[in-house]
């Protein structure tokens, strides 16, 4: 065991006092509500149970645990959880001294499954119980603490449950109720006045004066002797100092009186301790990373607390786990290491050595009326804004399920059934939502590069043939059906369908075979499937594109294709759609003047002067011809080949913004107004050029005019055909 480094021993020290002033009467408290399910007797079995559990599990805890300032004690989910299992002990009939052992097994059996859970390493997925599962499961058991502290408070006989105990007013105690309200109100109201004093100390210490109060009045309750509104000496069938421990040793002798099947039972409760033990601990772990600045270790955390509930219960005392009050008030106390968690448990030691008479004069009531407070606080009521709205109610019904089947059947179905509704509100929730996120057809958006007017007639007036649709989400067995239907109407008349993948989570096998069979219907008729954009890698870590060669779609010889953006899907659509639409000439041959777009019609003549003037250049594959800054006036016209225009971002990255190909133009910016280049140019193919200066054209305009102001309307409206364009493709996105 590696200690704690002593960077602030004062501030550890009052930390830790602070703290076991908060822990020790939540801990006492849940001590007497579990023992007392076996007997008045047992009232200060409990209490002890309690304190030995405070010291154990805030000294082994912090010593393996390692959370800074994490302060571990008895707690509520514990106390609801084995007192439940106690009950349901005693109804069946089990002997009191083999409840004690199955008590002390299941404390066992939970720790040993936080120890397997820490090595095993599953801290994380712990944390990932739904929100409205953990709220809902705290909500009954503030409920089912609140119930059966009721009965306590009003000093009604044990058996009673909280219905029968409210319908017999007979068997009140007016002095427990009166004590019990003291403690209630001091606790509730005290702090808005007394901030240095914990609400708890201050609420027992409200409780006992209030019960000595009565003790003047009526001198009975100054004897301990069949007392029941007090927890009553250690000693006796309570179980001192001495008879304590030798009560624990022959609490084993009971084991040869357990059965196969009382040990079979203890594994669910067991496993439902463990993991809300655990729950808790991570979720204080979580909000002191946040207060702190700083980060636990989920795995060493769960070791470390299943450690302390092994020591607590192979003493006598009863499971807990990191509890918010207390740490919180660890940290405001100055703490700022783990030692302050040892200065807790060995406080709790301390306190019980040297107050174990005082103890005995604690009312019941008090402790009940702790309780009750403690049960208040744990229900969620910030869980009721979720009737507010439409959207948030099943989640509300998913809360509601879990008090009700934790108040009527057991914790561990509550736990069951939350889960299991939360999953299929998340199964319902990923079918309720839309799997296509937009569908285009190919006349109504179009890719980055730049087209003559003659292309662009045609990609508007055939682009209808390819469907893009932008799909989102997961692709799963649930949204499945959904998929099919919206591919449907659109295998039967497209020759192409782009599916967009970027925005895509998940894909199961269904969802793949899916898309198989969207394959081979689009085979029958010569048509393709296209990804584009399939992510590198899924949320979950699959390689999706991987994933697709492993299953099949996507093959050499299949009709499918894959494309890294959109853009480049778009692109590949488009030219095979202009080149299935009319007999274009082969594209290796390079344009003369006359047949470039922007000079048809014009006179031989005038060609020729203009063609004096310009230059012809070649340019390899991958080649730039200019980058963003450079100087330059030059306009360059495509004869053969592809250029690429990229805005730099980066050192390693780039924007496409367009693709010129044969017979467009580029460059026309700086050509225009004389500034630097805005942008990179690269040849996309082998490119030929032709290429005019500013000067050059300037020269000929003097002695061409007419020239001069038509290759200038030229550009303007290509530019202007070029803007047209993408303000429809906007109007289409828009909508």
């Amino acid at each position: 065991m590696k200690l704690p480094r002593l960077e602030n021993p004062a501030g550890d020290f009052w930390g830790g006092l602070a703290a076991m002033l908060v822990a020790l009467p939540s801990a006492i408290a849940f001590g007497v509500t579990i023992y007392a399910v076996l007997g008045s007797a047992y009232v200060a079995l409990g209490a002890l149970a309690g304190i030995l559990g405070a010291t154990a599990i805030g000294i082994v805890a912090s010593s393996f645990g390692g959370t800074s300032r994490l302060i571990s004690a008895p707690c509520a989910p514990a106390a609801a959880v084995v007192s439940a299992f106690a009950i349901e002990a005693q109804m069946s009939g089990t002997p009191v001294d083999t409840t004690l052992l199955l008590l002390t097994l299941l404390g066992l059996l939970a720790g040993l499954m936080q120890v397997l859970f820490g090595v095993l390493r599953l801290g994380r997925l712990i944390k990932y119980m739904p929100y409205t599962v953990v709220s809902g499961y705290l909500s009954g058991v503030g409920l089912i603490i609140i119930g059966s502290q009721v009965p306590k408070l009003l000093g009604t006989p044990k058996g009673l449950s909280f219905w029968a105990a409210l319908g017999a007013p007979e068997q009140w105690r007016w002095q427990g109720i009166l004590v019990g309200l003291v403690t209630i109100a001091v606790m509730v109201g005290a702090p808005r006045f007394i901030k240095a004093v914990p609400a708890a100390i201050l609420g027992l210490g409200a409780g006992v004066a209030a019960y000595f109060g009565l003790a003047l009045l009526d001198p009975a309750l100054f004897s301990l002797h069949d007392n029941t509104l007090v927890v009553g000496a250690l000693g006796g069938s309570g179980g001192g100092d001495g008879s304590f421990f030798a009560g624990l040793a022959g609490r084993w002798s009971s084991l040869a009186g357990v059965s196969l099947q009382q040990l079979q039972m203890l594994f669910i409760p067991a496993l439902t301790l463990a993991v809300l033990l655990s729950i808790d601990t991570l979720k204080t772990c979580v909000v002191l990373d946040a207060l702190t600045r700083s980060r636990h270790d989920s795995n060493r955390e769960l070791i470390g607390q299943g450690l302390g509930n092994l020591a607590s219960s192979a003493i006598g005392g009863i499971p807990g786990a990191g509890t918010m009050g207390a740490t919180l008030v660890n940290i405001s106390g100055g703490a700022s290491s783990r030692f302050s968690g040892l200065i807790e448990g060995v406080l709790a030691l301390f306190a019980f050595l040297l107050l174990a008479s005082l103890i005995a004069w604690v009312p019941v009531a008090a402790l009940a009326g702790i309780l009750i407070v403690i049960g208040v606080r744990m229900i969620d009521r910030n869980s009721l804004h979720f009737l507010k709205s439409r959207s948030t109610i099943l989640d509300f019904a998913v809360i509601v399920a879990v008090i009700g089947t934790a108040l009527t059947v057991s914790l561990i179905a509550a736990s069951g059934v939350g889960i299991v509704l939360a999953v299929m509100l998340f199964i319902r929730e990923q079918i309720g939502g839309s799997i296509v996120r937009r569908k285009l057809l190919g006349n109504e958006t179009f890719s980055k590069r730049i087209r003559t007017h003659e292309e662009m007639e045609i990609l508007t007036d055939h682009g209808d043939r390819a469907a893009i649709i932008e799909l989102q989400g997961s692709l799963f067995f649930g949204t499945a059906d959904q998929l099919y239907l919206s591919l449907e109407p659109e295998l039967k008349t497209r020759d192409f369908l782009i599916l967009d993948m970027r925005r895509i989570q998940t894909v199961d096998v269904t969802a793949a075979h899916l898309l198989e069979q969207v394959k081979d219907m689009l085979a029958e008729r010569n048509g393709f499937l296209i990804f584009s954009a399939i992510p590198a890698t899924l949320p979950s870590g699959r390689d999706m594109q991987q994933y697709f060669d492993q299953v099949g779609l996507i093959r050499e010889d299949s009709p499918v294709r894959v494309f890294p953006a959109l853009d480049d899907a778009l692109e590949w659509v488009e030219d095979r759609i202009i080149h299935e639409t009319v007999c274009l000439r082969d594209e290796e041959v390079a344009l003369e003047l006359h047949e470039v777009e922007l000079f048809a019609g014009r006179k031989e003549q005038t060609l020729a002067a203009l063609e004096a003037c310009m230059e012809k250049r070649s340019v390899a594959k991958g080649e730039t011809i200019f980058l963003r800054g450079d100087a330059g006036d030059e306009l360059f016209l495509i004869r053969r080949g592809a250029v690429r225009i990229m805005l730099p971002l980066s050192d390693r990255q780039s924007h496409h913004l367009g693709t010129f190909g044969r017979g467009a133009f580029f460059g026309e910016m700086a050509f225009l107004d004389g500034e630097v280049r805005s942008a990179n140019a690269v040849a996309f193919t082998d490119t030929e050029l032709y290429v005019l200066s500013r000067r050059a054209f300037d020269k000929l305009a003097e002695e061409h005019k007419k020239l001069g102001l038509r290759l200038m309307e030229g550009i303007a409206s290509v530019l202007a055909s070029r803007l047209r364009y993408t303000n429809a493709e906007l109007r289409v996105l828009e909508s």
